[in-house]
């Protein structure tokens, strides 16, 4: 018998400590700047706050801070206990934004480090209290803000936040090719000002472009949590320091980003759920033979065909949006090139093809080894 090429499951750097008395951190990425990234994070809070979390909001957009316009707070944290600055609350969110320390017309002029210094305390020197969700408003792009948070806060999971045009695709692709490369698993995308409505006579007017969602979702190969239609209400509220959510909760706005909210909780459980998983401790491939091994840390092993595992691809772009599983057969010979770990959650497979979007969560895996296809003869 060949010798098997082993690869490890599990990231070799140690998780960074998680923020005290905060059950689980979400940040919020446009990869793009000018598509609301800030107003979904705002109206996301408040949406998840109404459903009876315990919400804390953190703007580290270092640069361009919006947290205290959109939230209607005027004044400064005072000093706290154990030199940690306590946070503002404002329409049931504990807030901290870089905006409480600004003059209106002041710039932040400053170089990456200083940035990065800057969202380390508002992270970590800030008394949160006890939360269940933390939401963290990034600054636009893949920068040096951006990239160092991932890898020293512990982050549960990533929300994309895009319009349909072709620009914002292009910047929100490299944003979750970013994520994956810090092992943050990206929960799903929200397309923002998906299109204006009037209200006079229901015209649907598509002005950032005519992706409907299950194109958009498939070319993102990431599940589509809503759209949210864009509408001068969401300005009004945002000018005048009451999101929508709480000023018009009955507006079709509003309940957008209450359905968004719902399938937020629902992903973050699932993945949880996948966390408490029995968990890879070794893989390892059989190139002759085309099997893949794996050994569980709950004593399991499990074999599995690379026919059978690349046929059985998670991803948007081979499974569709029927919701119903399917088999996609592969042309050709099926070669795995490696693998890679992504968080403590699951398994990216990268073929010989290039196909290397599927996610293969534990779970799946284990479910997958009872399949016919997967099964060595």
């Amino acid at each position: 018998m060949p010798e098997p090429t082993t690869a490890t499951a599990r990231p070799q750097a140690p998780e960074p400590k998680r923020l005290e008395g905060v059950a689980r951190v979400i940040a919020v990425s446009s990869c793009k700047g000018g598509v609301g990234k800030s107003t979904v994070a705002a109206n996301l809070a408040v949406a998840l706050s109404k459903s009876g979390l315990r919400v804390g909001l953190a703007d580290v957009d270092i640069y361009g801070p919006s947290a205290p316009i959109m939230f209607g707070i005027d004044e400064r944290p005072g000093p706290g206990e154990d030199e940690k600055i306590p946070a503002i609350a404002a329409h049931g969110i504990s807030l901290m934004s870089m905006g409480f320390f600004l003059d209106d017309n002041a710039p932040v002029i400053w170089r990456g480090p200083m940035a990065m210094s800057a969202t380390r305390q508002f992270l970590r020197g800030v008394a949160w209290g006890e939360l269940d969700l933390l939401i963290v408003d990034l600054p636009p792009g893949t920068g040096d803000v951006v990239l160092t948070l991932c890898q020293e806060i512990p982050l549960d999971g990533a929300l994309v936040v895009t319009t349909p045009q072709d620009v914002a695709l292009a910047d929100v692709k490299r944003g979750i090719a970013m994520f994956g490369k810090v092992n943050t698993p990206v929960i799903g995308v929200i397309d923002n000002m998906s299109a204006y409505i009037c209200p006079n006579c229901g015209t649907r007017d598509e002005i950032f472009g005519s992706r409907r969602p299950e194109q958009l979702a498939k070319e993102l190969q990431l599940p589509l949590l809503g759209e949210v239609p864009i509408d001068i209400a969401v300005r009004e509220s945002g000018d005048a320091g009451v999101p929508i959510v709480v000023r018009a909760p009955d507006h079709p706005v509003a309940q957008a980003f209450t359905l968004i909210s719902k399938h937020v909780t629902d992903a973050m459980d699932a993945a949880a759920d996948a966390k408490r998983a029995p968990e890879p401790v070794e893989i390892a491939q059989e190139k002759e033979r085309e099997v893949v091994r794996i050994k569980w840390s709950d004593g399991a092993n499990t074999e599995y065909t690379m026919a059978g595992l690349r046929g059985w691809c998670p991803c948007a772009g081979c499974q569709g949006h029927s919701g119903e599983r399917r088999f996609v057969v592969a042309s050709g010979t099926v070669r795995l090139q490696r693998v890679e770990a992504v968080g403590n959650y699951a398994i990216r497979f990268c073929w010989g093809d290039g196909h290397e979007t599927g996610m293969y969560s534990y779970q799946y895996l284990r479910e997958l080894a009872e399949t016919d296809e997967c099964k060595p003869e």
